[in-house]
């Protein structure tokens, strides 16, 4: 990249990763047009986060196709379907201007050999946080990415060549690596598994099951895939399930392949107290699994407790048109299924036994903690997106937990 390139950053959103790359951009001598679909008053926060500089402009409210004429690089928002066309994209290409992401600038700016990347339909983030905590216990300096937070581009600075990071890769994520000059894989690879998802973005199960595995396309001699977990129960897991005695696995495979001690990761993968809104015990008998956003998360949910039957579990949200039969069965499971959201007369549809439908998480909490019997949870845990009705998981999450545990006191 030279300085002074005029580079269109084509979504800057609310989750850091357009504010941490917008800024990265200017301390590069670039000339940075931030373009959203949202508005100015819409993104406040990530404008207050992101200041002024003489290098930045705006345009919200929608995007325009003469600031894609006018780019030499445009550095897309992996949340921008590629399954179809876009016009915006499209005057870009047509104007000579190179397409790239975040993680594609980051990854081209660190040695290959000191990075583990992690896919997977379910279990990223637990366990890049596991493999995290692992090195953390060895005193080995490792940073977190990715998918998971916002942007390491303005940490370059200060990640040394024998440092670790570890990114959390989604599907549309590998999708533009896979572009990448000829491709990009990691040094150490993870795909916990794949279930049918984000086939809004895809188009098909085929094309989301082919970016998963650029985990390991690119790998070379030397590299490291791991498809399969150490064989090893790790005792004494802070965190709920088998799937996550499966992503501690997982981890402690990951950690070894790049050199950790095996006993001390696993007292490092022990230590780990679990991420918000994945299983997150609330109070003892409410559960807040918000992340869940496939029907298979939302199984291993269910699969965490000793006994199912006393599950009051709120499930539905936005469709990203994937087969929720596998959710509506777990209705033959729980003492009762609470529906919401864009799917919730879908997943009523196909459920055999116990299934309400409300309108909002607001009902269906009312509903189910009037219904409670003694030594039931009540479980959030919907097998779909939230963005039919929340901004992201995190609102539907804080928004639960807040309904629950004051309709609890009030029932003290």
């Amino acid at each position: 990249m030279m300085e002074h390139q005029n580079v269109v950053v084509m979504g800057l959103g609310e989750f850091g990763g357009g504010v941490g790359v917008a800024r990265w951009l200017l301390s590069q001598g670039m000339n940075v047009c931030v373009t959203d679909l949202q508005t100015e008053e819409a993104l406040s926060e990530s404008i207050r986060v992101l200041g002024q500089h003489s290098n930045l402009s705006f345009a919200l409210g929608g995007h325009k196709e003469v600031d894609f004429e006018n780019a030499d690089i445009v550095v897309v928002n992996p949340s921008v379907p590629m399954s179809r066309p876009n016009q915006f994209l499209d005057v870009a290409r047509s104007s000579g201007a190179v397409l790239t992401t975040e993680i594609c600038l980051l990854v081209e700016q660190l040695a290959r050999k000191q990075i583990i990347g992690v896919t997977g339909s379910a279990g990223k983030s637990t366990t890049v946080s596991m493999i995290h905590a692992a090195f953390c216990h060895a005193g080995k300096r490792a940073w977190l990415g990715g998918n998971i937070g916002g942007s390491l581009l303005n940490d370059l600075h200060d990640i040394e060549e024998d440092d670790v990071v570890i990114l959390e890769l989604s599907s549309a994520m590998l999708w533009w690596l896979d572009s990448l000059h000829g491709g990009w894989s990691p040094h150490v690879g993870v795909l916990t598994n794949i279930s049918p998802n984000h086939l809004d973005w895809h188009g098909s199960i085929e094309d989301y099951k082919r970016c998963k595995e650029v985990i390991f396309k690119h790998q070379s001699e030397g590299d490291t895939a791991i498809v399969n977990g150490i064989d090893l129960r790790i005792p004494s897991l802070q965190v709920l399930g088998m799937h996550n005695a499966l992503n501690a696995q997982f981890a402690l495979a990951a950690s070894i392949a790049m050199g950790i001690d095996r006993d001390v990761a696993i007292k490092g993968i022990q230590s780990y107290k679990g991420l918000p809104h994945r299983l997150e015990r609330v109070t003892d008998w409410i559960f807040n699994d918000s992340k869940s956003t496939t029907p298979s998360a939302t199984q291993n949910a269910v699969d965490a407790f000793d006994n199912p039957n006393q599950i009051r579990l709120i499930v539905g949200g936005y469709d990203k048109k994937i087969d929720l039969t596998p959710l509506a069965d777990l209705s033959e499971r729980v003492a009762c299924m609470y529906a919401i959201g864009e799917t919730r007369f879908q997943i009523a549809d196909k459920a055999s036994k116990h299934c309400k439908i409300f309108d909002s998480l607001d009902e269906a909490v009312s509903q189910a903690v009037i219904d409670m019997q003694p030594d039931d949870v009540l479980l959030l845990s919907p097998g779909c997106a939230s963005w039919d009705q929340f901004k992201n998981y995190e609102e539907r999450g804080e928004t639960f937990t807040r309904l629950a545990t004051s309709l609890h006191c009030a029932n003290q």
